[in-house]
């Protein structure tokens, strides 16, 4: 008989209230998803009332805030603070951003913080990327030459050729655009998803690569490319503005144009 609820162990139950301290005067509530995979217990939703006159404005200040005074345990990715680095992706008020370029002024109602969907989640706010590196692994994402390189220079390319790969290139791996991809949902252990086909295209593209047909042979699959139906979630929220769902549908066009 088809469920159609999610199983016991994964219903969000209620978590814990940690008021604001006396005298604070700019207060929200986050909302923060609790998940600790070694306690056996259910994930949770714990709220945290914050002064945010407090701190920082973007959602990662709030979180460290929040980690550093009231409840140590918190778990969750950060590095750079610059939107570099990809590190602090998670899902904030139902999309997919980086809580360090996200300022809590620019969302409404309570802050609800999630990590990214569709994923394993190792503890918190930290999702189990492993599988997402080797997707992007898989698609060789270095320079592949045959002919040697030139003994007295670099490998060149003109401006309009370097400008070809410069977007896609600027890509930083947050998986903020493949975890909000339906068919990256349902498929994700055959469908390579948008930030490895982004990837596989700024590759392809490259006019110093000189593996254009093997790349393009290794992509035409009815799952690892085909899957994507052009729902354009991926564009939508990516943080650094690439457009991985135009990528796809390049290298689908390289795929028709070949054979033509």
């Amino acid at each position: 008989m088809a469920e159609f609820r999610l199983p016991r162990n994964s219903r969000i139950a209620r978590g814990v209230t940690h008021a604001a301290a006396a005298g604070a005067t700019q207060v929200r509530a986050v909302r923060i998803y609790r998940f600790n995979p070694d306690s056996g217990e259910n994930p949770r939703l714990d709220t945290f009332e914050l002064d945010t006159k407090s701190c920082g404005p973007m959602v990662l200040d709030a979180l460290i805030q929040i980690k550093a005074a009231t409840d140590s345990s918190l778990t969750f990715r950060r590095s750079c603070r610059e939107g570099i680095c990809g590190s602090c992706a998670m899902n904030i008020n139902g999309v997919n951003r980086l809580a360090c370029t996200t300022p809590m002024q620019e969302l409404q109602g309570d802050i609800r913080i999630y990590p990214l969907p569709h994923m394993p989640v190792v503890k918190d706010l930290v999702p189990d990327l492993t599988h997402f590196y080797a997707q992007y692994a898989a698609v060789k994402p270095w320079l592949q030459t045959r002919t040697p390189a030139p003994p007295d220079r670099e490998r060149l390319q003109s401006k309009e050729e370097q400008e070809k790969i410069d977007r896609p290139a600027a890509c930083i791996l947050c998986a903020c655009c493949s975890t909000a991809c339906p068919s990256y949902w349902w498929n994700s252990e055959r469908y390579l998803g948008p930030a490895a086909l982004l990837a596989a295209y700024r590759w392809i593209i490259d006019s110093r690569d000189e593996a254009t047909g093997e790349r393009l042979d290794e992509l035409e699959d009815p799952f690892r490319l085909y899957r994507c139906h052009t729902i354009m979630n991926c564009t939508d929220v990516c943080p650094k503005d690439l457009n991985p769902a135009r990528a796809i549908a390049e290298i689908k066009k390289m795929l028709v144009e070949r054979t033509s």
